[in-house]
């Protein structure tokens, strides 16, 4: 077994990663019900501030939102870059909760450090060792995301990079695996959450919004992924989805977004999980 130090023999308690905020400590792991919530990217300054206020209203603890963004397409939006980590700063500062965007480029580590809480290994770099043992060096939580078409111990192994260079602030996110099935955007493992409830000590998350594609779909695969032990979700939100400049079909509006939260926390309680 070689991903020693992200398996429960030996580590038999469950890791909970403490997040500093203005608005006091921010959990996520056991006992906790934990939403990441906000746009795909960071698509301007005012777009992104209003968003942001209403997501922490409404009850979100932790704020998303893409900087640099991987594309398929080479001509699509991918972020403002730096410009995107001063916006997510700036929100940080007027909601007091803790942000967390993605990391390409072992290149921008520093800034994404100086300006986030949170770095996300998007599902394309899950594999890209070098940023993985970087990363693994910073006193930031880590957030790996699976991969495209990524074993469940490939996934571990993934996150053993980032624990064996000592930063054991690691959390997993299942985002679907693409399958032979195209109706929606990937398959959702739920059973690998069960799973890695048992098999590990990190603190899982899934992320409805990429797994299915679909806006419909989000809230009973957020639902399933509570019941099955996930100890918190990734959604994605934005005040007018068609008007996104990336994955508006799978992303809520406001009044969505709310509807999910209110049957999350049933969900969390017969859990007896805390909705922070």
């Amino acid at each position: 077994m070689d991903y020693k130090l992200a398996v429960r023999d030996n580590h038999p308690e469950d890791t909970v990663i403490d997040i500093p905020g203005k608005s006091g400590i921010t959990r996520i792991g056991k006992g906790y019900c934990t939403i990441i919530a906000g746009p795909c990217a960071v698509e301007s300054r005012d777009k992104y501030l209003e968003i942001a206020m209403q997501v922490k209203n409404m009850g979100a603890h932790i704020l998303r939102g893409g900087a640099f963004k991987p594309r398929t397409s080479p001509y699509s939006f991918a972020g403002l870059g730096i410009e995107g980590l001063k916006i997510l700063e700036e929100a940080r500062d007027i909601t007091g909760l803790p942000v967390i965007t993605e990391l390409m480029d072992i290149r921008d580590l520093e800034q994404v450090c100086r300006y986030s809480d949170i770095i996300q290994i998007g599902s394309r770099n899950m594999q890209n060792f070098s940023l993985l043992r970087e990363v693994g060096r910073v006193n930031k939580p880590i957030m790996v995301k699976r991969g495209l078409a990524a074993t469940i111990e490939e996934w571990l192994l993934a996150a053993e990079y980032v624990l064996c260079e000592g930063n054991e602030k690691v959390i997993l996110c299942e985002r679907g695996i693409r399958t032979f099935e195209v109706m929606t955007r990937n398959t959702v493992d739920i059973g690998a959450v069960a799973l890695l409830k048992d098999l590990s000590h990190l603190p899982i998350i899934v992320d409805p919004s990429h797994a299915t594609g679909k806006r419909h779909l989000v809230k009973p695969v957020a639902m399933a992924a509570v019941a099955a032990g996930a100890d918190g979700l990734m959604i994605e939100v934005h005040q007018n989805p068609e008007e996104a400049l990336s994955d508006g079909p799978q992303s809520l509006t406001p009044e969505l977004f709310i509807s999910v939260l209110d049957n999350l926390k049933g969900i969390a309680a017969l859990n007896n999980r805390i909705f922070q």
